[in-house]
This record gives C-alpha cells, sequence and structure tokens, in this order.
C-alpha cells in the first residue's frame, strides 16, 4: 500500500562540450527521456499502461538503444494494485519475456510525490556509479505476469538504466541513464539519432481563447469592455453544458471546467482534433479546492476527506484533465513557476518546435482566486496593491507550423516569432537579448508598432516597468491590459491573447494604450509583450502579423 514521505534532490545538468572543456567528469550521462499522457483517469492508471510504455519507449528511441540494452528498472512502484499491474503491464509490453531486474525504492523513502523522481534519479546513478542494483522492501516473490524483484542486495556492472516517474492524470515522464564513464567520450558515439535545435517553419498561433472578467469566449472587450471598480472579481463564466457533462461537472472545479472550455473552443477554432504537445501554466492551480481540502482537514479530521478536493489540489491536474477529455497520449507537462508560469509553458513549445518534435501544441494558462486567497495575497503585499485590480485567467492558445493545419483553421492569429526569458539581468542583460530576439526574427527596434506591459495599478511596479521600457524602447507606444483583465499569476497569458487578437483585427483598442494621448488607428504587425515578475524574471516575446 501506499506509504507518503518527504524529501529532496537536485540535478544538474551541462553539455557534454562544456563538461569537456572544463575538464570535468560526469556523474552520469542522460542518454534519453519521454514524456507521456496515459489520458485515461485522473487518479487511476489505465490497465494496459499506455503512458508509462509510451513513456519509457521514447526515451528508448531517444538514446538510440533497445529494449535488451537496459539493465536495471527503477520502478514508479508505489506500491497498490492499480499502479503495479499499469506499470509491470506497460514493461511487459516494451520487454517481452526479457523485463530487466526491476525494483521500486519508495519502500526506503515513502513516496515524495512531486520530489519522487528527482530522488530516484539519484538512486540510480549512484547505482551505476558504484555498480549494484537496488533492493525491494517486502516484495520477493514473481508476479503472476513473471516479473521478478530484485529481493536481495546484488552487485552488478550497470551501463544503462531507466527511470519511471508517474503522476495524476497519466503524466507519465521516463529517464533512460547511462552509465557516464562509459560514454565520457562523445566522439565515440553515434548522435546522428539526437535532435538539435535548429531554425523551425514559422510558428503560427491558429486560436487563442479566455475566460476572465470580460465576457467569456469572446472579444467583445475590444469594442466595449467592462470597466471595473473593485479590487478583485471572478470571472464570468460560460454555460460549461456543452463541455462537460452534468455528473462530471459535479467533481469539477471551476478552474478545470473553463480550462476545459477555452480549450475545446481554441481547439476547435484552430480545426484541430488533436495536437502533439499540451503543456501548461499556473501559478497556483485549484485553489478552491486546495481550501475545501484544508477546511475538511481543519474541521472533520482526516477520516472523511473527499479524494476529489485532494486530486484537484494537484497542479498537474488541470494538464492532464485536458489530456483525458481531448484522448491525447502525447507530451504533457505542467509548470508552476509563479509570474513566468506561461512564458514557461510557451517556452517548452518552442524549444518542442526547434528541435522538430511536435507540428502543434496547445498552450493554456489557469489560474484561480477566491476571496480568502486574495486577502492573503493583499495582506502578504503580493497582490491588490494601490489601484492595482485582481482577477482569475482562463487562456488557451493553440500552435502550429503544420502547413495543412493553417488550411484548416479559420485564419491564423498571428505569427509567435521571438522568446526570451531572463532570470535577475541587468539593464544591460535585456538590451543584449532584445537586440539578440531582433536580430533572430530579421527585425529592428523600428519594427515593433506597440509594447504591450504588464502596468497593472501597482505604482512601484509601474514606475519600474516605465523607467525599463524608457531605457530599452525608447518612445514606442505603450500598451496594458490588465486594468481589464486584472492581475494574477499567470495575468501574461491574457497579455498574449490580447495581441494576437489585436494583430488579426488590425488594431489597437484606445483603451489598451497606457498614453491615452499616443492613442493610434496604425495597423499593427509587430508587437512585442514585456513581462516583468517580482523584479527578478522578465520576458520577451515577440508576435508578429
Amino acid at each position: 500500500r501506499l506509504n507518503l514521505g518527504e524529501g529532496a534532490a537536485y540535478l544538474v545538468l551541462e553539455s557534454a562540450e562544456s563538461a569537456k572543456r572544463r575538464g570535468v567528469e560526469p556523474q552520469a550521462l542522460l542518454s534519453g527521456y519521454g514524456n507521456a499522457c496515459d489520458a485515461f483517469h485522473q487518479t487511476a492508471s489505465s490497465p494496459d499502461g499506455e503512458g508509462a510504455y509510451r513513456a519509457m519507449k521514447e526515451a528508448l528511441a531517444l538514446a538510440g538503444l533497445q529494449p535488451k540494452d537496459i539493465d536495471y528498472i527503477n520502478a514508479h512502484g508505489t506500491g497498490t494494485p492499480n499502479n503495479d499491474v499499469s506499470e509491470s503491464q506497460a514493461m511487459m509490453r516494451l520487454f517481452g519475456g526479457q523485463v530487466p531486474p526491476v525494483s521500486s525504492t519508495k519502500p526506503f523513502t515513502g513516496h515524495t510525490t512531486s520530489a519522487s523522481g528527482s530522488i530516484e534519479a539519484v538512486f540510480c546513478i549512484l547505482a551505476l556509479q558504484q555498480g549494484f542494483l537496488p533492493v525491494n522492501l517486502n516484495w520477493s516473490q514473481a508476479m503472476d505476469n513473471g516479473i521478478v524483484p530484485v529481493a536481495k542486495p546484488e552487485k552488478k556492472a550497470l551501463k544503462h538504466v531507466l527511470c519511471n516517474a508517474f503522476g495524476f492524470g497519466g503524466n507519465d515522464s521516463s529517464l533512460l541513464i547511462s552509465n557516464g564513464r562509459e560514454t565520457q567520450d562523445c566522439k565515440t558515439q553515434d548522435t546522428s539519432h539526437v535532435p538539435s535545435l535548429k531554425v523551425p517553419r514559422p510558428i503560427y498561433v491558429l486560436a487563442a481563447k479566455q475566460i476572465s472578467m470580460q465576457e467569456p469566449l469572446s472579444e467583445g472587450w475590444m469594442e466595449t469592455p467592462i470597466v471595473y471598480d473593485v479590487p478583485f472579481s471572478r470571472s464570468i463564466d460560460p454555460s460549461f453544458k456543452e463541455y462537460v457533462s452534468p455528473i462530471e461537472a459535479r467533481r469539477m472545479g471551476r478552474i478545470l471546467k473553463r480550462a476545459l472550455a477555452t480549450s475545446k473552443e481554441a481547439l476547435k477554432a484552430a480545426g484541430c482534433d488533436t495536437v502533439d504537445a499540451i503543456m501548461t501554466g499556473t501559478g497556483f492551480g485549484c485553489i478552491e479546492n486546495t481550501e475545501f481540502f484544508l477546511d475538511a482537514l481543519s474541521n472533520e479530521g482526516e477520516q472523511l476527506l473527499k479524494p476529489t478536493y485532494f486530486m484537484q489540489s494537484t497542479h498537474n491536474t488541470i494538464s492532464s484533465l485536458v489530456a483525458i477529455q481531448t484522448k491525447n497520449y502525447n507530451y504533457n507537462a505542467t509548470y508552476a513557476h509563479k509570474g513566468i508560469s506561461f512564458e514557461s509553458a510557451l517556452h517548452d513549445a518552442w524549444l518542442q518546435f526547434r528541435l522538430g518534435k511536435i507540428n502543434s501544441a496547445l498552450v493554456g494558462c489557469h489560474d484561480e482566486m477566491t476571496e480568502t486567497f486574495y486577502r492573503i495575497m493583499k495582506k502578504g503585499g503580493v497582490m491588490g496593491r494601490d489601484e492595482e485590480r485582481c482577477g482569475e485567467v482562463a487562456v488557451s492558445v493553440v500552435l502550429s507550423n503544420d502547413g495543412s493545419a493553417l488550411r484548416q483553421a479559420q485564419g491564423p492569429l498571428c505569427r509567435l516569432t521571438g522568446l526570451k526569458m531572463l532570470h535577475q539581468p541587468t539593464m544591460e542583460d535585456l538590451e543584449a537579448a532584445l537586440a539578440n530576439l531582433l536580430q533572430e526574427a530579421g527585425h529592428s527596434l523600428a519594427d515593433i508598432d506597440y509594447v504591450l506591459t504588464g502596468i497593472s495599478g501597482d505604482h512601484a511596479s509601474d514606475a519600474a516597468y516605465l523607467e525599463e521600457t524608457k531605457k530599452l524602447f525608447g518612445d514606442q507606444p505603450l500598451l496594458k491590459y490588465k486594468h481589464l483583465f486584472g492581475e494574477n499569476f499567470t495575468a501574461s497569458g491574457l497579455g498574449f491573447y490580447v495581441a494576437a487578437q489585436c494583430l488579426k483585427a488590425g488594431r489597437v483598442p484606445a483603451h489598451l494604450f497606457v498614453d491615452p494621448d499616443q492613442a493610434s488607428a496604425k495597423q499593427p504587425s509587430c508587437i512585442l509583450l514585456f513581462n516583468r515578475s517580482d523584479g527578478k524574471d522578465y520576458t520577451l516575446t515577440l508576435l508578429e502579423s
């Protein structure tokens, strides 16, 4: 049965070329990785282990190895019947009757939930370095399907091991880690199968849909925006009947229903039945159900807790639910990086396009805010300062570089032509990143028509925005959007949506200009989004018609 624990582990990754240049010996080699979605159930694993099978198979393919090359598998191995049957079935599918030695190290540590993958990767590296098979605790008999556990300590020289880590909703990942000493000389390796960054085909924004303080799933805000004079307001929800059945809806928090509605509408507008990847950014995930769970724990104790509240308090619930509802077994990742959560998801998609691993992606940002959470954020000085308005966000964006997809869509909104992320940069760093972004996109500073900022009504933050934009962009007209949509941890996704819709419409509404005197009827062809979070994390995103 499941035994919970806690812990932490970190791994430092470095390219082979860099390590060789520095003259350091690698601890191990990350030779492959795979990510897939089981797309079966929010908590249960599928009987055939589809997600686990796909993740392990992809890791092998990226490493250029065959199943027979694997010397050991560190299983996800939670000790629950559903997980263990599903994972073992995936192993049988991939390895046939030649499943390598298998063990789960969770009996030693407990299931450390989000930390388990990193901790078990460290165990795999230690096993590679010291030449041993990690033993199982409390499991010594072969399973009915023939999988034999490592029942006692055993020394064995290892070259390649698989490390599995699975999550709620079927978010499955597998790492293929190889002995660093065996593979240290990269000249001896055949790396022709390894994807490398390249200039991709143009990445088009096929569709973008929102649910927020403005009219949902609509661009009515461009003509007649709803103006708020209160510091906090929840989103205006559409009818969810056409997106989720009443039976399912009763078990879903509002953030999940919003994610489904925006995702399905975006896919419909893009003419897509499915995509090659789903990336989601969320600052805090399902806040409302987290509150319900904590309230029940406080008031009723541990014995009568509803599993739905716990399951929906996990951050990857949103992305996995979209995959389950759309039967998408492909790449699925969630980023919970506060104010740059959306850009982190977008950056992942950008890299996957550049690696040639995907031709389409659904990128979303979803955050909710209850009255209680708003009061906590305001009291802590995180949000709601000065004239700042706060709200909720649900944005889903479909990206594609596939020409046939463009023909099926209702006409692309714009192109994504540049993206840079920086942590604690100096002004010189920002200037260099901007110059590099423009050079890569084939533009000069004069080509930028408008700069869309995160100005929100927080006086200190807004003053910093104005100072930095003046140095970076000179007198280019500045735009804002948070006075209409509110501030929250992934509000920058709404900024992306706003810029895309302005480019599609060929105009910028007057109520978006920071300085009303700069309002112009000039048709935009290039909008740069400039986002700063906590004065530490900065992103530059370039969209053009």
